[in-house]
């Protein structure tokens, strides 16, 4: 049977639209990992290591509310009303020799015939805190556009006073998580992760860290960066506020 897991390689994009014009791209890497096959994933793998350190690693903890990720994702799809029996993938980046951080994880979570029931974003900021918006796909092909009002704290530069509009090409060939976000009704930002697919193999994973030895590192450094350049520019910086737990 082919597994579900894979690598998929691509660039991130930013478009700031207002009140500043703001642009960046950088090249990454992802892992789509299927909590099913998890365990024969590190077993077959000499760089890829579940909860213990590796040139790349997956720990539970730096997800969820830090306990079984399966029980966790089952514990947010009921509270809004969603069952999906079948296999629950995250797309999201692995820890580089012990030290990640995302911004966001997408879960993609499947009903027990396989087809795709909900998609859980799990949303990071630089604060130590996560909040999971869970949303429900509706029955068809093509492109995923779900839409939810912004509850979490994430930019300083963007206020709670906004949504999100997204656009998801499930993992195929390729995969695609865009975002546009408003701002008092108006846009704001755009934002996408594009990558294509590699098979999950120890070749792919050492090809991809060979490329990009320091991402999660530079994914830090560039939130940092990239908010020097927006204060420079005058863009007005909203005070932390209220968040929802990560726990629920």
């Amino acid at each position: 049977m082919n597994a579900a897991s894979a690598l998929y390689e691509g660039f991130v994009t930013h478009h700031r639209l207002s009140p500043r014009v703001h642009k960046f791209r950088y090249s990454v890497f992802a892992l789509l990992i299927d909590l099913d096959e998890l365990p024969r994933l590190t077993e077959g793998s000499r760089l890829f290591k579940r909860n213990a350190w590796a040139a790349l690693s997956f720990f539970d903890r730096d997800h969820g509310d830090g306990g079984d990720l399966r029980q966790w994702l089952d514990r947010q799809l009921a509270a809004h009303g969603i069952h999906a029996a079948g296999p629950k993938r995250v797309l999201c980046y692995p820890r580089l020799f012990g030290f990640v951080f995302n911004p966001l994880s997408t879960w993609f979570c499947h009903a027990s015939d396989g087809s795709l029931t909900a998609i859980v974003y799990e949303v990071h900021n630089t604060f130590g805190e996560r909040h999971a918006y869970v949303l429900p796909v509706e029955a068809g092909n093509g492109l995923i556009r779900q839409d939810c009002a912004k509850d979490f704290y994430v930019s300083p530069f963007l206020s709670l006073d906004c949504s999100y509009r997204f656009a998801i090409r499930p993992p195929g060939e390729d995969v695609l998580v865009a975002i546009d976000e408003k701002e008092a009704g108006a846009p704001v930002l755009k934002a996408l992760f594009k990558g294509r697919r590699r098979a999950f193999s120890d070749r792919a994973l050492l090809s991809a860290l060979l490329r990009h030895p320091l991402m999660t590192i530079k994914v830090v450094a560039a939130i940092h960066y990239e908010a020097l350049r927006l204060w420079w520019k005058g863009v007005s910086v909203h005070a932390h506020g209220t968040v929802s737990p990560a726990k629920s």
